[in-house]
């Protein structure tokens, strides 16, 4: 079993982080250049988390979307600093290669690949084109074992319909996010249970990413282990099957007034891996800092 927690070290702080960016308004004040700047210092900070984790036998990262800020506005390489930046994402991915250390990403709720409307449709594409193009810079596996996992965000009266859309608009990716892509569960019991999620499997060969506290909110009628076992069907062989855990920020605080899906800061147990061999993401919202009593246990 490994964990792992997700962008943002911090005990390193704001002096080493990866999630350097700007708004929209200093975008286009600034420009591509001051882009690249940042996409540079960010990447030159990967390899100090990498470091930092592996000195504590954290095996598993989650590298932030916002590595290069408007990356997907942009062909990356026209950036100024493209050749530094590409050289310093190969020396992360050969650390890593090196000391075993799995790298992930999760591009964000707006990326909408079963949306019945078009331009959602391509600046989903052109989001997840990016991911992919960062991670054959660093020289990841074209596999889920460096995952890009999304969701599906949206159902639109049909389920069927948008999974089947779902399927379509796969095939316009490119090999380097198809080979990686994963979706996961969600947390309303409207939207995408493991067993609906078999459906895309079963289509198009997507692994799913069996997330613990959503499946509380969104069973598909599976206890934990069905579903987590199911979702085990679904990753190739050899390659260690991915999960994401974490706990209720109201349940630990004792406030109702919190939504029941949004994330602790801390973790206070594992989950039960029901014999299984898991890579676990902790999804805390105090990141190293909640896994650290466990890996040290």
């Amino acid at each position: 079993m490994n964990l792992g927690y997700a962008c943002i070290n911090m005990t390193l702080g704001k002096a080493v982080t990866t999630n350097r960016g700007m708004v929209k308004k200093t975008f286009l004040a600034k420009g591509p250049d001051w882009v690249s700047e940042l996409a540079l210092a960010n990447s030159r900070d990967i390899i100090k988390i990498l470091e930092w984790n592996r000195l504590r036998g954290i095996k598993l990262f989650r590298l932030t979307s916002a590595l290069i800020p408007w990356g997907d506005s942009l062909d990356l390489t026209q950036l100024k600093d493209y050749e530094e930046i590409r050289s310093e994402l190969k020396k992360a991915g050969d650390f890593a290669r090196e000391h075993g250390i799995r790298i992930t990403t999760h591009p964000g709720p707006f990326n909408v690949l079963l949306s019945p409307n078009e331009a959602v449709v391509e600046k989903t594409i052109q989001d997840l084109e990016m991911h992919g193009k960062i991670f054959d810079m660093i020289g990841l596996d074209k596999s889920p074992y460096n995952k890009i996992n999304i969701h599906c965000n949206g159902v639109y009266g049909d389920k069927p319909a948008a999974m089947d859309r779902f399927c379509l608009n796969f095939s316009r990716l490119s090999e380097s996010v198809r080979s990686r892509l994963t979706v996961e569960n969600d947390d309303k019991a409207s939207m995408y249970s493991v067993i609906d999620l078999m459906y895309i499997h079963k289509k198009i060969g997507t692994p799913i990413v069996f997330d613990y506290h959503h499946h509380g909110f969104c069973t598909g009628d599976l206890t934990e282990e069905e579903a987590l076992k199911l979702a085990a069907e679904t990753w190739p062989e050899g390659i260690k099957q991915l999960v994401h855990y974490s706990e209720s920020k109201a349940l630990h605080e004792g406030n109702t007034k919190l939504k029941p899906q949004a994330h602790s800061d801390y973790i206070n147990s594992l989950p039960n891996t029901y014999g299984l061999d898991l890579d676990i993401m902790i999804e805390a919202r105090a990141k190293e800092l909640a896994i650290l009593p466990f890996i040290k246990k």
